[in-house]
């Protein structure tokens, strides 16, 4: 494990500052990590609980952002006076929340020498609805080193370095009073100038004042960790960015490597600033509070990150390499290495999936195409590359939607199922908005990082009523399916965040939401004890070969795709052909869904280039299935 030598980084005042040392971390630290296999070396927050790491150590952290809070200022150099000698030493106040002072020390505010500088804090949370296989293998490649990580307790700071629980760090949060009197350091506080300090040991924090202070929680009510989806765990972290935080967006992905602060001091002084602040006007004071109590929980909740390297993720499929540029040597092996094998995956992964949708070949045809599927570009407003199924002629009353699901979650990183009941729809929140007491953005269901499987179960919709939030949730889901955009609700105007989210909906009959195409189950078999079936279908694949279905629907989305010159001719002369003989046959609409079938096709082959033959082939496809959809309009009259 690499541990972080960051202590207090100090020099006699005479010496003046060294501009260069930041750059040197930042180099030393990116070195280490190209070392072959130095990122395992790094204890996670995914997978290591907090109170084993180490305070101040080296972390990383594989995270969303859920919100981008204000910039903050903090003192990035700062100089403290011997009270004894007077002798004069310069701080960094980088990768920190407290500043150190040593024995006899006391920080000079007024010297010139002084520099305050600006940081980016971003809340972030685990990745919504990442899979189970996606975060064992992560937590299996920690865990081979996992004795490297396991400390004493980052929270406790007492002599003795007792284990102490998230529970009791909690307790210790929710009561300030009794924390004061345990912690000797509690005893001497104040403010000067609009900083807080507290004495032995003497500690200042960092964040100067921006108007927006620091605050503990008002634990009354548990803190919500605003998770977009129900039933999530794992850390929330404060991320502080130093440098090239415009290049990051709230719902995107990333990987993280910082120092890890977790002090327990930072409540205690944020408890002096709520008190000194009773006084003031009773609203005004009860907004900030609220403020406070969201941008400064307990770090034993919500540690902070101090980042040094930060990385946008192309995916969270931890079988692949992190990036897949071609000029990586080592992502251009290992894709090499996998398309040469492509042609039996794919035949593997349709027969899984042939009997996972019972004996349905076509319908596992088209869900490789979808699951494959991505927004590769936007032209105007439109979306291209989207291929929203709707996977109609599910049994109602069954397990079929649930268990197919699971199938899914087995191939993906990260999805999430969305129960499709009048009650959900009326209830739950959809659309992520602000929150201008608190000042933070409320999380909602459809909140979700770039590729993830969204699973409509419509099967379970019954008559009733939509209220106004039903209709605004529907609507929500509609805009996704269409634009791959959710307008998040800023209470005076709604603001556009776009995505990049695989619809996949299972109904009885038609959906009531908009899909690029419709498929109607086929069952071949239908399964006497279905949770049964299912199981026995997983057991039989063997890991490896599980695997292999991961890394070819991951991959398969980063692929380069064309169309020659001479396949577009062809494909307009074939349009051509096809409205001479019915002009009623096929559209402009019809050809737009033929090409993308035809992209996804090729690409589940392995071809970066559209041919003659797959072109045939996704005519076929469409054509069986627009045959089975009238034939089953033929049966049930105007259903589909």
């Amino acid at each position: 494990m690499l541990c972080l030598a960051l202590k207090t980084v100090s020099l006699p005042a005479q010496n003046g500052v060294n501009p260069d040392w930041e750059k040197k971390v930042i180099e030393y630290f990116k070195e280490k990590l190209k070392e072959n296999n130095a990122p395992k070396w790094v204890p996670s927050l995914n997978e290591v609980p907090l109170h084993y790491l180490k305070p101040n150590s080296f972390v990383k952290f594989r995270c969303m952002i859920q919100d981008m809070f204000d910039p903050e200022f903090y003192m990035g150099v700062y100089e403290t006076v011997n009270q004894n000698t007077k002798a004069r030493v310069l701080h960094f106040g980088k990768y920190r929340d407290i500043a150190e002072c040593g024995p006899q020390q006391e920080l000079d505010l007024n010297s010139p020498r002084s520099t305050t500088l600006e940081r980016q804090t971003f809340y972030c949370v685990p990745v919504p609805g990442e899979s189970t296989w996606s975060f064992l293998n992560l937590l299996f490649n920690a865990y081979i080193n996992a004795n490297q990580a396991r400390v004493s307790p980052s929270t406790s700071y007492t002599p003795s370095r007792h284990k102490r629980s998230y529970e009791d760090d909690e307790d210790m949060d929710l009561q300030p009073s009794k924390q004061k009197d345990q912690h000797p350091g509690a005893r001497q506080a104040g403010c000067v100038g609009g900083l807080q300090w507290c004495g032995e040991p003497k500690r200042l924090e960092t964040e100067a004042s921006t108007g927006q202070q620091p605050n503990p929680l008002n634990l009354s009510s548990p803190f919500d960790l605003n998770f977009p989806l129900p039933g999530e765990k794992g850390p929330a972290c404060l991320v502080k960015v130093y440098e090239d935080w415009e290049c990051f967006k709230v719902n995107d992905v990333l990987e993280l490597y910082g120092v890890l602060s977790v002090d327990p001091i930072l409540s205690i002084l944020n408890n002096e600033e709520r008190d000194a602040s009773a006084p003031l006007d009773p609203m005004e004071c009860a907004d900030a509070a609220e403020e406070q109590r969201v941008h400064s929980p307990p770090a034993s909740l919500v540690p902070r990150i101090h980042v040094i390297l930060a990385q946008k993720l192309q995916h969270i499929n931890p079988l692949l390499p992190t990036c897949l540029n071609k000029e990586e040597s080592r992502a251009c092996k290992f894709v090499s290495s996998f398309m040469s094998e492509l042609s039996p995956v794919r035949a593997e992964l349709l027969g899984f999936l042939t009997h996972a949708l019972l004996g349905d070949s076509l319908a596992a045809e088209y869900l490789i195409l979808h699951l494959i599927s991505t927004v590769y570009t936007r032209r105007d407003v439109l979306p291209l590359g989207k291929f929203t199924v709707n996977l109609s002629g599910c049994p109602r009353n069954s397990t079929f939607t649930e268990h197919l699901y699971r199938i899914i979650q087995h191939l993906v990183p990260a999805s999430f199922r969305l129960q499709m009941t009048i009650e959900n729809m009326n209830q739950l929140k959809f659309v992520p908005h602000k929150d201008y007491t608190a000042n933070r953005l409320i999380s909602g269901l459809l909140q979700l990082p770039s590729s993830t499987s969204l699973v409509i179960d419509e099967t379970l919709l019954e008559q009733g009523q939509l209220d106004t939030s039903g209709v605004h949730n529907v609507t929500a889901l509609s805009n996704l399916i269409t634009w791959q955009k959710v307008d998040y609700d800023f209470s005076y105007h709604q603001m556009e965040f776009p995505c990049n989210i695989n619809v996949l909906i299972t109904s009885e009959g038609r959906s009531l939401l908009p899909a690029d195409c419709q498929i109607h189950l086929q069952p071949q078999l239908i399964p006497p004890n279905m949770e049964e079936y299912m199981n026995s279908l997983l057991s039989a694949v063997l890991p490896s070969v599980l695997n292999k279905f991961r890394i070819y629907l991951t991959l398969l989305r980063f692929l380069d795709y064309s169309i020659s010159d001479d396949i577009t001719k062809a494909v307009e002369d074939d349009f051509v052909e096809m409205r001479k003989n019915d002009p009623q046959s096929i559209t402009a609409d019809d050809l737009h869904q033929l090409l993308v079938v035809a992209r996804f096709l090729s690409l589940s082959a392995g071809q970066t280039t559209l041919s003659r033959e797959r072109w045939l082939r996704a005519k076929q496809l469409e054509s069986l299935r627009r045959t089975r959809l009238q034939q089953q309009k033929c049966v049930n009259g105007n259903e589909l």
